[in-house]
């Protein structure tokens, strides 16, 4: 039986409209997908190999005078806020399935305390990350470790760097916050901030 040129335009219209939806559909998805993964985004469009993440919230500023390396209660160190900081900073890029080839710190406690409250994996110290700003390292010495380590970062690597501000202004020109990270590309020099927003995990 033939249908009619009124139906079949019927019809027409119904496709059109479910088409619609599908593609309504399928952006809203797609949007929801894009802001769930911010990092990803960024790390693909300048194909980051090393993100930089200073460490949580320490109040205050450089260290006692009486600073010793090895000896954490001579130090600036994370409070409460700074470690759950790092940990939802470490959920968030677990749900994010960023997985690092490599994890370094610097050798200040609340370096190493970001990476341990962050539960990304094995981590060591490296010297290259420490900090200079008061003068307990050398800053030419600091710089020519990280320097060297990151000529020898491939490109389908992905390293963390658990680090101070000085050390991430001095590679990036970046002025980083507490617990922010920047995403760079040891070989183009490209580099985006990421600030994330914890109080959504």
């Amino acid at each position: 039986m033939l249908l009619s040129a009124h139906a079949i335009a019927l019809g027409n219209l119904k496709l059109q409209k479910l088409f619609a939806h599908i593609i309504l559909l399928t952006l809203l998805v797609a949007t929801q997908v894009t802001a769930g993964s911010e990092i990803e985004t960024v790390k693909k469009r300048i194909s980051a190999n090393v993100i930089f993440l200073r460490h949580t919230l320490a109040p205050g500023v450089g260290d006692p005078d009486d600073f010793i390396k090895e000896d954490c209660s001579t130090q600036r160190n994370l409070n409460d806020e700074g470690r759950l900081q790092a940990r939802l900073i470490g959920d968030y890029l677990k749900k994010n399935n960023i997985v690092f080839s490599e994890i370094l710190t610097s050798e200040w406690c609340r370096c190493i305390d970001t990476a341990k409250e962050l539960d990304l994996g094995e981590w060591e110290t490296f010297s290259g990350l420490n900090s200079f700003f008061e003068g307990h390292e050398k800053k030419s010495h600091v710089m020519n470790k990280l320097l060297q380590k990151l000529n020898f970062i491939k490109f389908s690597d992905l390293v963390l760097f658990v680090t101070h501000q000085v050390v991430i202004t001095e590679i990036t020109g970046e002025f980083p916050r507490s617990g922010e990270m920047v995403l760079y590309n040891s070989m183009t020099k490209k580099k985006s901030r990421l600030m994330v927003d914890v109080s959504k995990y």
